[in-house]
């Protein structure tokens, strides 16, 4: 596993060729790209709670990135909705995330962009080191900024993620709800939380993660009908291990690099090693719930295998050492994750839909899951069970194959990586 410096992340860059002009871009899709025309510049006044006008009420179960996302839009949409968190608080780990250029024209939408900006440093570049300090290469992302308005940006995740759920009043948000059960039918959809009260809606989105209990309580569901595909009747592997965190702020004078207005993506590879070794094999099996980040306890031991490893940068052109930066990260803002790669098939059945993780796509897709999912709940005139189903194909469509695209991505590198270490 290569291991970069906290200013780097991975991403998926989603772009349409097909695109029309700059001031026409936003977030590509299947039709060239994701226009929002029941986008206001206020919030609805839609009492979200009581309104009985026609439109479906939609239950989201997970107040991740990709939740508060979808939030967002069905609150601009008038939509009604209502969002329960399995957790008391939700702590977004310390890392970074590279957001796209493509999302210029949704933010704008929103009314957040310029705060995005601030929050965040455009990105201008991709530069790959071997581990003796040489650049192997570099790619250039500035011009992205001619094609869609803006630049890539880096953005801390608790930052996007704080700008997210500051845009959703708290009544709309249902904190320490862990859903333990869903039954649907041709009337609705009713979930059952931890503390044994009963939700009504007429949707059901699972954005609960890789571990989504909304998806696994679906396809438990499909499975005892015979209607579960065999590929979707499989256990997760965890194929790498990755260490992420996010440093306290830096002295500029010792970290010269950040006194540039840019930054920009860092990777060195291990030529002749592993950075890590795993001595076997895991996977989700009889552990079905288990979360995904393994927490800052557990983190720690990596961090003492890691610490040594050169990586780019430093004062006066001397190299740096990942420990150099891992000393200055707070033990709670490091943590050691498990990373899957499996794209599941069947992203809904009846009045439930899944999105994100849970479906095997990641956070930053997630966002481009809620733009195409907020877009077909808002063309719906009523909640008939026919009608809920036939724009959940139409969503499927318009998404699986940009998140295959970044599945097939993700194991394009993955397979670069793995032939570079074992060689």
């Amino acid at each position: 596993m290569s291991i970069a410096d906290t200013n780097s992340v991975s991403h998926f860059y989603y772009y349409d060729d097909d695109l029309g002009s700059e001031s026409d871009l936003s977030i590509s899709s299947r039709s060239g790209h994701f226009t929002l025309p029941w986008l206001t510049a206020e919030p609805s006044n839609t009492d979200n709670t009581d309104a009985n006008d026609g439109k479906p009420k939609v239950l989201i179960v997970g107040a991740g990135i990709g939740g508060l996302a979808l939030g967002v839009l069905l609150l601009k949409a008038g939509v009604n909705f209502q969002i329960f968190e399995r957790n008391s608080e939700v702590k977004p780990l310390g890392s970074g995330m590279s957001i796209g250029a493509t999302f210029g024209g949704l933010f704008e939408q929103l009314g957040i962009l310029e705060e995005f900006k601030a929050l965040g440093k455009p990105m201008i570049g991709l530069d790959v080191f071997s581990e003796d300090g040489k650049q192997l290469f570099h790619v250039d992302t500035s011009e992205r900024a001619l094609l869609c308005g803006t630049n890539e940006y880096i953005i801390s995740r608790p930052d996007l993620y704080n700008l997210l759920l500051k845009q959703i009043p708290p009544e709309y948000i249902h904190m320490g709800k862990k859903v333990l059960w869903f039954n649907q039918d041709e009337d609705g959809v009713t979930i059952r939380t931890w503390d044994k009260k009963y939700h009504h809606g007429d949707i059901l989105v699972g954005a609960d993660g890789s571990y989504s209990a909304v998806r696994q309580n679906m396809y438990k569901s499909l499975k005892d009908k015979g209607l579960l595909p065999p590929s979707d009747d499989t256990t997760m592997p965890f194929d790498y291990v990755c260490l992420i965190g996010q440093t306290e702020v830096l002295d500029q004078e010792d970290f010269p690099e950040l006194n540039k207005p840019y930054s920009k993506f860092n990777s060195t590879l291990g030529i002749e090693r592993s950075y890590v070794s795993l001595n076997k094999l895991s996977a989700k099996a009889n552990d079905s719930f288990r979360a995904s980040e393994l927490g800052p306890e557990s983190a720690q031991a990596m961090c003492k295998e890691v610490r040594n490893f050169k990586i780019p940068g430093g004062k006066d052109g001397k190299g740096l050492t990942l420990g150099v930066l891992i000393d200055r990260t707070p033990k709670e803002l490091i943590s050691k994750v498990m990373l899957e790669e499996k794209l599941f098939d069947t992203w809904h059945a009846g009045r439930t839909v899944l999105m994100g993780d849970a479906g095997g796509a990641g956070a930053v897709t997630a966002i481009q899951d809620a733009v195409a999912l907020a877009n077909w709940i808002s063309t719906l005139q009523a909640a008939t069970l026919p009608d809920i189903e036939a724009i959940f194909k139409e969503y499927k469509a318009e998404r699986y194959p940009a998140a295959k695209q970044a599945t097939s991505t993700t194991l394009l590198f993955k397979g670069v990586a793995d032939r570079i270490f074992r060689a």
